[in-house]
């Protein structure tokens, strides 16, 4: 499906950035360790004293979270919102969420892992480009060599366009180039939005596919159940993240990469794996997505080709 695309404002240095916790809750030391690195890049940063609240194993009530959520859309001075942490949680508050907040106010939403149930809504409730990329209490809190700061700069403050996403380390499981939006994120979350008002359209996509842990078996089943819900039979591409620690034994006799090929190889369409995204180590990946990409399985490269966001500043 053809949907107006929304770029939210481009990211500058000096600007303020919003911290959420709508999923899982979180180790203070971690967040001012989280924030003390966007400080280091040139950036401000805000989050609410309620952040650090408690309920059950999410941070605070749904009605804190979206609440935060909400306000951080609505605050003039923030001028970009990034995820504290991943987790659990972010799908019990997308009911609660102001449309009409967030459709005069669009800006940068960053984050991965349970965050993806927001950047999905983000995309199919407003067409707003959405970014798959590093948090604050997680890969920030890391240092350096936990983000990969090129892509970062290139995707969130710079509407320029091509823009080169790194590949190296990444194996081509099947060939072929394909041009298509990018759009995607954690596994578990694409599968849990079919069937919701928030359902994924992943007609014509590049679609990323990452996870953590998760046995062969359970990539298959989650393959099979977005194949069967039609979700697959009009994508053009396939990028997958390292999907660390996704191994039934270590002596299982078969690879994750033969499990991926054994389920959507048929569809024969480009398949790239190994992609420093989501949950990675290291140099974790900023992905824009709902904008047009090549992806190149010859090479293989993946370019961005249209921009992620637009050269207007929110007003203050």
């Amino acid at each position: 499906m053809v949907r107006p695309i929304i770029r939210p404002p481009s990211l500058r240095p000096g600007d303020t950035i919003g911290v959420v916790a709508s999923a899982s809750n979180l180790k203070p030391e971690w967040l001012a360790e989280g924030e003390a690195e966007l400080h280091r890049l040139g950036f401000k940063t805000k989050h609410l004293d309620s952040i650090l609240d408690k309920n059950l194993y999410t941070a605070g009530s749904d009605q804190r979270r979206a609440e935060e959520l909400n306000a951080m859309f609505a605050d003039k001075s923030v001028k970009a919102i990034f995820a504290a942490r991943g987790g659990y949680g972010s799908v019990r508050i997308l009911p609660l969420l102001e449309d009409e907040i967030i459709q005069a106010n669009p800006k940068i939403v960053l984050g991965y892992s349970d965050i993806t149930s927001l950047l999905i809504y983000l995309y199919q409730r407003h067409g707003l480009v959405s970014f798959h990329g590093p948090m604050v209490a997680k890969d920030f809190r890391g240092g350096s060599g936990h983000y990969d700061l090129p892509s970062f700069q290139s995707i969130l403050m710079n509407s320029s366009v091509p823009t080169q996403i790194n590949v190296d380390g990444t194996e081509i499981l099947s060939s072929g180039i394909a041009r298509g939006r990018l759009l995607g994120g954690c596994m578990p979350m694409i599968t849990a939005s079919i069937g919701t008002p928030y359902e994924l359209d992943t007609t014509d996509s590049i679609l990323v596919l990452e996870d953590v842990g998760a046995k062969p078996y359970q990539i298959d089943r989650m393959l099979q159940h977005l194949k069967l819900a039609g979700k697959l039979s009009t994508v053009r591409g396939f990028v997958f993240g390292e999907m660390v620690d996704c191994i039934q034994t270590k002596d299982q006799g078969y690879t994750l990469q033969q499990v991926i090929v054994d389920c959507i190889g048929v569809l024969g369409v480009p398949i790239l794996f190994g992609l420093k995204i989501g949950h990675t180590e290291q140099q974790n990946i900023t992905l824009p997505l709902g904008v047009e990409v090549e992806l190149n399985c010859m090479t293989p490269s993946l370019t961005i080709t249209e921009s992620a966001v637009s050269a207007s500043v929110l007003s203050s």
